[in-house]
């Protein structure tokens, strides 16, 4: 059942060029577990750890099996969070990006008109919560006739926080001859019974939690808490990572360590469930972008966190629940990249800890707290890294929108231009051709459609004197 690489799944053209830019190298455990079965439409129940490879896992299949053409959704994808939605959407989009698959995350405090404008347009997957899907589904603004793909994502993170009724509703929904994928870290009874209740002879898969030791180096600090704040800076001096994340387990916490380390100059920033959504996604993409080095973090908002070159995480809390060290310090050592992990330990935290190493199979090795002389030898280094903008090399979205340009055009629905005509218009362009045309957005007023392959200034440059169903639209580099 399993295969080493891409190469020898059935997949088509599109999604290799797609993985191979992406740097999906070799399938990983659940990787070449999921996708031969999910190539096969059949349903499986999935125990797997994030960060994993389950999304790809996922979305790498259903991708291979939508269908272009047809408007209507054709996978459904619930997650318990909105930045795990924004994830796996962006996951699915850029897996599907050379095939031209368009995925929309819908979730609450958002406005649901714009959502209800977004779902009319041809869209292949939408990814949700389960909350704002259901208020979509009870307001008749999104058709589910044409879902063949359900896809229940952290299934045991929905259950705690208590979405797994409007689950259960949504399943409901869904057209009885899908395939259903559960994903979960852990599989609960009541999961158990969701997944009897509503699957055709699932194949079980459990891919064992295995921690990361060649690409990750593991390490505690033994420490009192009031020593905490001042380890952290003299750690993070000597270490000076170009990339941080530093994990707390309580939003006040978060608070505390993010103000003491802006107050000292520290390029950082906090995230944690109680700030505004628009902030959080805000912080998340400054983070992915290298606006700033550091990111104090709670463990919820932790989930859609997906950097590759993170070189260090830090647990300034050690964390309450076993399955969580295994998360955190998955966000770093990835890509093929090497990464640290280290743990601030006190007297009161050492039975967390001795969970936590009874389940990943092998002990942190302690470190000697830094001294005075090492600190000082290496804050010139440290704070002259401060000052530089953190480079970015490994964002995958970057890597595939590289040779992208989105272009604005000032006409839509209200002059009848349908995406067929903008395909016609491009495709008649010298050196252009539909597989240079990526995804297309038609609004009342304008439309949006990606150019792919480096040919964006060809296409801007011959609509200037190209028009489009018989009328001349201005034509622009749309804006982020």
């Amino acid at each position: 059942m399993k295969e080493r690489d891409f190469e020898n799944y059935p997949l088509s053209d599109e999604l290799k060029k797609a993985l191979d830019v992406l740097k999906y190298n070799e399938p990983t455990k659940v990787q070449s577990e999921v996708i031969p079965r999910v190539l096969e439409n059949q349903d499986l129940i999935v125990k797997s750890q994030t960060g994993s490879g389950k999304t790809a896992a996922f979305a790498i299949p259903i991708c291979e099996k939508l269908v272009w053409e047809e408007n209507k959704a054709q996978a459904l994808v619930l997650t318990p969070t909105r930045e795990l939605a924004t994830q796996v959407r962006e996951d699915i989009t850029n897996i599907g990006r050379f095939k031209r698959i368009k995925a929309l995350a819908v979730y609450g405090k958002e406005p649901f008109a714009i959502q209800k404008d977004e779902l009319k347009q041809k869209t292949h997957v939408v990814v949700g919560t389960p909350g704002r899907l259901m208020d979509h589904i009870e307001k008749e603004t999104i058709d589910l006739e044409q879902i063949k793909y359900l896809v229940i994502d952290e299934a045991d993170e929905m259950l705690r926080m208590g979405f797994i009724d409007e689950v259960e509703a949504i399943i409901k929904k869904v057209p009885s001859n899908r395939v259903t994928m559960l994903y979960s870290a852990t599989l609960p009874k009541e999961i158990e019974k969701l997944c009897h209740k509503y699957m055709q002879n699932p194949i079980n898969v459990e891919i064992t939690t295995e921690v990361s030791t060649d690409s990750i180096d593991h390490s505690l600090f033994e420490v009192k808490k009031g020593s905490k704040m001042a380890l952290l800076k003299d750690v993070t001096v000597v270490e000076n990572p170009d990339s941080c994340i530093i994990f707390c387990n309580t939003q006040d916490q978060v608070n505390e360590v993010w103000t003491e380390l802006e107050q000292s100059h520290y390029s950082c920033e906090q995230i944690h469930g109680g700030l505004e959504q628009e902030k959080r996604f805000d912080v998340m993409e400054g983070f992915k972008l290298g606006k700033f080095r550091y990111l104090v973090a709670t463990d919820v908002a932790a989930r859609g966190i997906d950097v590759d070159n993170v070189s260090l995480v830090i647990n300034f809390d050690v964390p309450m629940e076993k399955e969580s060290y295994v998360h955190r310090t998955g966000r770093t050592g990835r890509a093929g990249n090497k990464g640290k992990a280290i743990t601030f330990v006190d007297s009161f935290e050492e039975r967390y800890l001795r969970s936590i190493e009874n389940y990943i199979g092998f002990e942190l090795h302690k470190r000697e707290i830094p001294s005075k002389e090492e600190v000082k030898g290496a804050k010139e280094a440290f704070d002259k890294k401060m000052t530089e903008q953190r480079i970015v090399k490994n964002n995958k979205t970057a890597r595939i929108n590289q040779d992208i340009m989105k272009l604005h055009f000032n006409g839509g629905k209200k002059k009848k231009i349908r995406a067929v005509d903008l395909v016609g218009t491009i495709s008649n362009i010298p050196n252009v051709t539909a597989d240079d045309i990526g995804i297309i957005t038609i609004k009342d007023n304008w439309s949006y459609v990606d150019i792919l392959n480096g040919k964006g200034s060809l296409v801007l440059e011959a609509m200037e004197h190209t028009k489009v169903k018989g009328k001349k639209l201005k034509v622009s580099k749309a804006m982020k």
